[in-house]
């Protein structure tokens, strides 16, 4: 066989092999035909949870559609995404206490946490909204403060055609079950660890 011969052989198997894999997306596509608002966890232990969430809001208002934010737990901190989305017109909504670990006061934390929660469950029964992202949303419900029932009816209750996209640590299982999508963010290296600060314009 010439080198020639043996090019050409390897050139028909790998596009034997695209074609077939091409075939399977296809198919995926032509069976794939609900449209219905999407419940996606973002979960896990790694960088780049509540990041992915706001890049969906992002894509949502490229796409001219109207989109609300409900952030737990990050308070008056300076987000570089709300300053950008809210220009946007995108609605946010922060609880105010921020970081639990600073309060140290349950009952002040209790009641932030709720407030924002009510203003999140409007939200959810909004038909004009068509993306809303509750931002570390989980730890709210690690913490007791928010009773996983409640928020599990509010989602599952929602608008037919809302998208919501749920953030945060340890997400609990209720939420995970219901969910349409979860991923799982895993750590392997990250740079806080090494002794490097959180900065401005790439962490927040």
């Amino acid at each position: 066989m010439t080198e020639k011969n043996a090019e050409e052989i390897k050139a028909q198997r790998h596009k034997a092999r695209q074609q077939k894999l091409k075939d399977g997306v296809d198919a995926k596509i032509a069976k794939a035909q609900e449209e219905k608002g999407i419940l996606l966890v973002l979960t896990g232990n790694g960088k780049g949870k509540s990041t992915s969430g706001f890049g969906t809001i992002a894509r949502s208002v490229g796409h001219g559609k109207k989109a609300a934010v409900v952030q737990f737990i990050k308070g008056n901190w300076d987000c570089g995404e709300r300053t950008l989305l809210e220009g946007a017109g995108v609605e946010f909504h922060v609880m105010g206490t921020g970081f639990t670990w600073e309060t140290q006061d349950r009952e002040k934390d209790t009641a932030a946490a709720l407030e924002a929660w009510e203003a999140a469950e409007k939200l959810l029964k909004d038909e004009s909204i068509d993306c809303i992202m509750l931002d570390e949303l989980t730890y709210m419900v690690s913490y007791h403060y928010l009773e996983v029932d409640r928020v599990i009816e509010a989602l599952q209750n929602r608008p037919p055609m809302q998208h919501v996209i749920v953030t945060g640590r340890a997400c609990h299982r209720g939420i995970i079950e219901i969910a349409d999508t979860v991923s799982e963010v895993k750590p392997i290296k990250h740079a806080f660890d090494a002794g490097v600060k959180a900065q401005p314009g790439f962490d927040y």
